[in-house]
């Protein structure tokens, strides 16, 4: 599982006649992800998920803050190879070998792993089987489809049975089969015990799918609960909406603290 406590993450920009300008993509972020549990972060772009989600998988250091990943009995855990096998963190950009196959990719990867050539081949079945992809798993990547080489990417993060994913926009830009599937395997895997962290810009997928949600703005959580509760919190029908009034107040409040 993981926690985290005040995070901060402060860069520099370089504003008009080079004029160098320091502002926080994260300001002071507290939450936890609990086991069984799809969270969803949500938020604009340039809102700080994409920062958040790589500091709450150790892929970067906060300026200031503390991540604490557990093991399931609660006991920190600060091995960063151990850390690496206990996270599934898929990004918006990630990378794959092109000339390899789906299988070929990842045998690789348990290579990397060290995991058990035998199981390393049983998991690759159970993995193209649960993602829906057994008619395309020796094809090469280069000659899949969008919605097939994203499949790819997360069965990389399968592949290790890690205790948690950390999913940055897994479904951006991918037709509705595709789309699907990927929903299905994360309430597959919140159904046994494992824990999803889940970006997302698809307010409505976030409403179906999330059993708690974190709304982020400029760099700050602006509101956190389930769907229901948030949706009664500003008096709406639906999460889209919801979002719009939590701005709208949010900014109304800081207009009226610069008069």
């Amino acid at each position: 599982m993981i926690r985290a406590e005040h995070l901060v993450k402060t860069f520099t920009k370089i504003e008009k006649k080079q004029q160098k300008t320091e502002f926080n993509a994260v300001n002071d972020i507290s939450l936890e992800i609990k086991e069984g549990e799809i969270l969803g972060i949500l938020g604009p772009n340039g809102a700080g998920k994409t920062t958040l989600l790589r500091m709450l998988g150790k892929l970067m250091e906060p300026t200031s803050g503390r991540v604490y990943i557990t093991d399931r009995e609660g006991q920190a855990i600060t091995d960063n190879i151990e850390i690496k096998k206990r996270i599934g963190y898929l990004s918006g950009n990630t990378k794959l070998y092109n000339r390899l196959s789906a299988r070929e990719l990842l045998t690789m990867l348990g290579d990397i792993y060290e995991l058990e050539a035998e199981a390393v081949q049983k998991r690759i079945e159970e993995i193209a089987e649960v993602m829906d992809m057994t008619e395309f798993v020796d094809n090469r990547i280069e000659h899949l489809s969008t919605g097939q080489t994203q499949r790819v990417s997360i069965a990389r993060c399968l592949l290790h049975s890690p205790d948690t994913y950390i999913f940055d926009e897994p479904t951006l830009g991918l037709d509705i089969l595709s789309s699907r599937s990927i929903v299905e395997f994360m309430k597959k895997e919140r159904a046994a015990g494992k824990s999803v962290l889940y970006s997302t810009h698809y307010m409505e997928e976030a409403e179906f799918l999330c059993d708690r949600i974190i709304m982020v703005h400029k760099g700050q959580i602006i509101a956190e609960g389930t769907p229901e509760e948030l949706r009664t919190q500003t008096g709406t029908s639906n999460l889209r909406d919801t979002f719009l009034s939590l701005i709208e107040h949010q900014e109304g409040d800081a207009s009226h603290e610069d008069k």
